[in-house]
């Protein structure tokens, strides 16, 4: 069996455990029941959460049970690490919506056959029928108040104020690491850094409700050179969810990435080899020009999340939008997605104004006659085909499924233009 403590050291993902040397021992010894959990409180996972699903998932290939936990019961609470304010609550039907949302997408992720097959469970099946008296006699009575107080989640939030509920969410997710144990046998929790309070509920609970020692994993929490958190934009998270990041701002992203990030990000949501990694690294440093490592990550991550299907359609799109493909083979949603990461202009159906006037109101030019000049010199394009003179203005024809426009200036910038009908 793979020494999966020692891989995942290698790849940057042990924080911090509770015991790694009986960690270890355990995965060691043979297959161990593990799990990891996600609170439905968006409509989707990001690619912060997808960190816990690759580890969950790579435990799984070394031969472990992994159980994956949506928070049915936790996701009408709302976790407090990490948050200075309380979060709004939820109504339970738009819970039990992202629950099936957001299970459907970590299912993606693992196998469900064979002899380690992955399970789905959802702790409001257990959380759910049990009433309050239930909940402080069984579970309650665990938890001495001076050690929840010294939580750092809680103690951070102690001067800003935290609600008893917020509060409660320790003894709610330690409940859920208790009922697994017992109901599956599972010994270990995964999470992030950031999470470790939450996680060691769970182990101080069975040891003090079973008298069992278990364990917790965490996984540091990743971050950009700026300390910003990986997967957030301008725009906001970088969502798993296609309908939320398309597959092309997804690709993008990680096509953009810094040299200096590349191993680690390779480390983290890749599943290449080492070799196949330092050889990318090797690569990256020697001839940053080419950006293999980047290439090989926005490959490998669009491939795992969107499929390949997608990953094909988004690197058509980026080579037809730099005049090496045919922009009329796009498909519009592609193109669309495509064009809403690209400085833009809206127009209103009807006559099209002058390439002129659509480089400047798309940016491109920073005046009427910058844009001129560009055309005079033979530097602006118009679906990739050059813009012959300063007073060319585009027909209905030139519009790519009847609503886009794609403009270029040299070789590298781009815009795009929209026709808005009615």
């Amino acid at each position: 069996m793979t020494d999966i403590v020692d891989e995942l050291q290698w790849r940057g993902l042990l924080a911090i455990s509770t015991d790694e040397a009986a960690l270890r021992s355990a995965l060691a010894a043979g297959p161990v029941t593990c799990y990891v959990g996600f609170d439905p409180t968006a409509p989707s996972l990001h690619v912060g959460n997808l960190v816990q699903i690759l580890t969950i998932r790579r435990l799984q290939n070394a031969g472990h049970k992994p159980l994956a936990l949506v928070g049915g019961a936790t996701g009408l609470i709302g976790d407090p690490s990490g948050r200075s304010a309380e979060r709004s609550l939820n109504s339970v039907d738009v819970v039990a919506g992202w629950v099936s949302r957001i299970r459907s997408q970590v299912e993606r992720f693992l196998s469900f056959e064979g002899s380690n097959a992955a399970r789905m469970v959802n702790n409001l099946d257990w959380t759910g029928p049990m009433t309050v008296i239930e909940f402080l006699r069984d579970i309650g009575k665990h938890f001495p108040v001076n050690r929840m107080l010294a939580k750092d989640v809680v103690a951070s939030r102690l001067e800003s104020g935290i609600s008893f509920t917020e509060f409660s969410y320790q003894l709610l997710q330690g409940m859920d690491f208790l009922e697994l144990y017992r109901r599956y046998g599972c010994v270990l929790q995964t999470g992030g850094s950031d999470q470790w309070g939450n996680l060691t509920s769970g182990v101080d609970l069975i040891r003090r409700a079973e008298g069992a020692s278990v364990h917790a994993l965490a996984t540091p929490l990743l971050t950009k050179p700026d300390g910003t958190k990986y997967g957030k934009t301008a725009g906001g998270a970088i969502w798993l969810d296609a309908e939320l990041t398309s597959p092309y701002a997804f690709y993008q992203y990680w096509l953009n990435v810094e040299d200096a990030e590349v191993g680690k990000l390779l480390r983290t949501f890749s599943f290449l080899s080492r070799e196949e990694i330092e050889a990318l690294e090797k690569e990256t440093s020697d001839r940053p020009f080419a950006r293999a490592g980047q290439r090989a990550l926005a490959e490998e991550l669009t491939t795992l999340v969107h499929g390949a299907s997608e990953l094909a359609r988004v690197q058509t799109a980026s080579q037809a939008l730099f005049g090496q493909g045919s922009l009329t083979e796009l498909d519009e949603r592609t193109l669309e997605a495509a064009l809403a990461e690209l400085p833009s202009a809206s127009v209103a159906a009807g006559a099209l104004p002058s390439v002129v006037d659509l480089l400047t109101s798309t940016g491109l030019s920073k005046s009427k006659s910058d844009a001129r000049r560009s055309i005079a010199q033979g530097g602006a394009y118009v679906n990739n085909v050059q813009v012959p003179s300063e007073d060319a203005v585009p027909s209905e024809s030139d519009l790519l499924h009847g609503r886009f426009l794609v403009l270029r200036r040299g070789k590298r910038t781009l815009g795009g233009v929209t026709v808005e009908r009615g």
